[in-house]
């Protein structure tokens, strides 16, 4: 797949996603819960069949490990930093959402799914690139759509909610370009790129996704839905790899 098509195909996944949110309406929390748990499988795989076999393959097990706690400790200060509120995907939301602080929300986790699409892209490995990539669109879809349903539920108007979703698409967009510029002129820091997205996208996944898709009684649904995506990716990875 070619670079600049495959960084545009994994940054609309957002927008996409956020289409039939614009439709929908009263989806149960266990629909919602199981979406997260999904999203998180396909993370968890694309980084530690993709992203960190590729690290090792690059470099060694010192910089997977600098690598991976650099990306856990720059989302943890991200987090700590900026002003942001997390999508509380309950049906009846109490509070009106500031579209702001959520689109906050989103770039903290967008930039290093990003920064991971662009990395990968900059690697010798020729596969990794469109892996990563169709991995990160894949999550988006649903990501974009939670996002959505969350803005249209704070009553949100069901425009603008379209358009603030598809701005985090954007942001996404930038960090893949700044990704792939970044390392595609310094390569020696491809491995380290490699290992810090990983490493922020797992932090992503223990910190906010399972927890909010086993918040509400659905765990049982929610392990089925991350295995489930977990399988999908691992299946895609051996297809392509």
């Amino acid at each position: 797949m070619d670079v600049n098509l495959g960084i545009l195909i994994s940054a609309m996944g957002t927008a996409l996603g956020a289409v039939p949110a614009l439709l929908l309406s009263n989806l149960s929390h266990r629909f919602k819960d199981n979406l997260l748990a999904y999203s998180a499988g396909i993370m968890v795989a694309a980084s530690t069949y993709a992203l960190i076999p590729a690290t090792l393959k690059l470099s060694n097990m010192l910089v997977l490990t600098l690598g991976i706690l650099l990306g856990t400790l720059t989302l943890t200060l991200l987090e700590l930093l900026l002003p942001h509120v997390e999508a509380d995907h309950r049906n009846h939301p109490s509070h009106q959402a500031n579209p702001l602080l959520l689109i906050t929300a989103m770039a903290i986790h967008n930039i290093p799914e990003g920064l991971s699409v662009g990395v990968s892209y900059a690697s010798q490995f020729e596969e990794l690139g469109s892996l990563v990539a169709f991995s990160i669109g894949l999550q988006n879809l649903p990501e974009g759509f939670l996002v959505c349903l969350f803005l249209v539920a704070n009553r949100v108007s069901r425009a603008k909610a379209f358009l603030y979703t598809a701005f985090t698409g954007v942001i996404e967009l930038i960090s893949s370009l700044a990704g792939l510029q970044l390392t595609d002129q310094y390569l020696g820091l491809v491995p380290y790129g490699l290992a810090f997205a990983a490493g922020a996208m797992l932090f992503v996944v223990y910190k906010e996704l399972i927890p909010e898709s086993h918040g509400d009684g659905n765990e049982r649904s929610a392990t089925f839905a991350f295995v489930l995506g977990l399988l999908t990716m691992i299946f895609i990875t051996d297809l392509s790899l």
